[in-house]
């Protein structure tokens, strides 16, 4: 089966409003929810070639996980369980499946899931907010989260003790979000996208919302100390921090993702966490 075949959803158009204002825990699980539950048919369809249906890629950059190995080497990944976090149509549980591991592939987004489904495969989906993580104390080995929930939450610290409570001991989590200097700079794939707009310091959300003032999308700003810190006061080691080059062959815009850009400055930050 092919992500390139989209499930057909009619929606009601609306042109959201986007501004910088506080958004709390609620507000943006809610906003986000409904955002991918109404784009995920175009997001598959836009990114669906990119992503493959069984490809790790941690970001636009497309540094893949075979080459990577910020999980381990692909051998030690059999018999592991992993919980995959936000994981939209579940392409880096299915690669993960074909190594051997046992994936679960959790995402906030109904629909998301639903072109999991399509897709096909054997890993298990399961519908849920990344702050209340419906799974027991130590039931994994791993985690992973490829721009999945952390961008999206307004705590980040209650997703990574979540994620901490359900690793056993020694346990990884590596997870990849926007990198935080980008907030400084308008989300622009051009020469625009080059200059400094706004202050790297400033945490106040970026919110979409409808006429009624009510939150549509929501993203969240931390800078690198920040990550840094939420991962300390969480419970974890961090080992490793990688912000992946753009390579040679990808020629592709996704957004405000681009050669251009790619080469001058980092657009995404990968955080490789243990749970001593």
């Amino acid at each position: 089966m092919t992500t390139r075949e989209p499930i057909i959803q009619e929606l009601d158009d609306f042109d959201p409003e986007a501004t910088r204002r506080a958004a709390g825990v609620a507000e943006s699980s809610r906003a986000n929810r409904g955002w991918w539950d109404r784009n995920a048919d175009d997001y598959q369809v836009e990114h669906g070639t990119f992503l493959g249906d069984d490809r790790f890629v941690w970001g636009p950059e497309g540094l893949d996980e075979v080459e990577a190995e910020l999980l381990g080497p692909p051998e030690d990944l059999k018999g592991k369980d992993v919980l995959e976090i936000g994981a939209g149509a579940a392409q880096c549980s299915r690669w993960l499946a074909a190594q051997g591991a046992r994936p679960v592939a959790l995402d906030l987004s109904h629909r998301q899931l639903q072109h999991a489904l399509r897709i096909g495969g054997t890993v298990p989906l399961v519908q849920a907010d990344a702050g209340a993580v419906p799974f027991a104390d130590a039931s994994f080995d791993l985690a992973c989260s490829a721009y999945g929930a952390l961008p999206f939450v307004a705590d980040p610290v209650l997703v990574l003790r979540e994620v901490r409570r359900v690793l056993r001991p020694g346990g990884r989590f590596v997870f990849s979000v926007t990198h935080p200097i980008r907030w400084a700079f308008p989300d622009e794939p051009g020469p625009e996208g080059l200059s400094v707009s706004a202050s790297y310091f400033d945490r106040t959300p970026y919110v979409e919302q409808d006429e009624e003032g009510r939150a549509v999308y929501v993203e969240h700003h931390r800078t690198l100390g920040d990550r840094v810190r939420d991962i300390a006061v969480a419970g974890f080691r961090l080992v490793d921090l990688v912000e992946p080059e753009w390579p040679a062959w990808n020629t592709a815009e996704w957004g405000g993702w681009s050669p251009l850009r790619g080469h001058l400055i980092p657009g995404t930050a990968i955080f490789v966490c243990e749970r001593d």
